[in-house]
């Protein structure tokens, strides 16, 4: 029986991407390794797999499609007709393109996407689904990684194609809502170091680069001191808007044949 050696790479700012995708890879390959790509692209190294890997990509969805700046980071990632597993993360509204475009860049990149999951996280804004994935997620992300697993013993390994639209919706981008910092702030730099696109001033974390920030809001998440906030009367009425909108639970997709 052949064996593979499983790496899961993500993107995942406020951590639930990183936690089904890690749950499937357990069940796949005990020696999993991790290729966390959330922090800034400059640091990422082009790195290949060959055909006795197998990858499991994981993303969020931010409004239909996969962030821009996890593509650039995806495309340092090269394979060689490596088998891989897709997984997208939403917040409960539509995963919408985001799937097909992963699939798409996956192949690109010399992948064969044998699988894919849409998978319901806690969204980055109001308080929608919280604590999304919850172990019930996590027991389904793990049979489907028992399917995966039974897949890959096959010997030819076909690729499963995913739901979605060419051309993608306009989307990928980061949000409008812009973090800032209370007087709780204990100057720890924590945030600095975190932030996905580096938009927060190390030599000082209060100063934000608005230019640079995508409402992410991992430097909200971390901070020890709660110092980070966005407390503006334009997102409070968003989130009473979208608390509504967006209530009713969803379920998680998996795919593969």
């Amino acid at each position: 029986m052949k064996t593979y050696q499983t790496t899961c790479v993500y993107f995942s700012a406020t951590g639930t991407t990183k936690r089904s995708v890690v749950e499937m890879a357990k069940i796949l390959d005990e020696s999993y390794e991790e290729m966390d790509l959330t922090i800034c692209n400059e640091a990422i190294q082009e790195s290949r797999f060959g055909k006795n890997d197998f990858v499991i990509f994981g993303a969020p969805v931010y409004s239909g499609r996969i962030y821009e700046g996890a593509i650039k980071r995806f495309k340092k990632i090269v394979g060689e007709q490596t088998p891989c597993l897709i997984v997208v993360a939403y917040g409960n509204r539509d995963f919408d393109d985001a799937l097909i475009e992963l699939y798409d860049l996956a192949k690109t990149q010399g992948f064969i996407p044998i699988g894919g999951a849409a998978v319901v996280a806690e969204h980055t804004y109001g308080a929608i689904q919280v604590g999304r994935p919850n172990e019930v997620d996590l027991e389904e992300d793990r049979k489907f990684a028992e399917c995966i697993k039974q897949k890959l013993m096959r010997k030819e390994l076909t690729e499963v194609p995913m739901p979605g639209n060419r051309p993608y919706r306009v989307g990928g981008k980061g949000g409008s809502f812009r973090p800032t910092t209370t007087n709780e702030c204990i100057e720890c730099g924590l945030c600095s170091t975190l932030c996905p696109e580096q938009a927060i001033l190390k030599e000082n974390p209060r100063i934000l680069d608005d230019g640079k920030c995508i409402s992410c809001f991992r430097c909200i998440r971390q901070c020890p001191a709660k110092a980070k906030v966005v407390e503006t009367q334009e997102y409070q009425t968003f989130v009473k808007d979208f608390n509504i909108r967006l209530a009713q639970r969803k379920e998680n997709l998996y795919i593969l044949n």
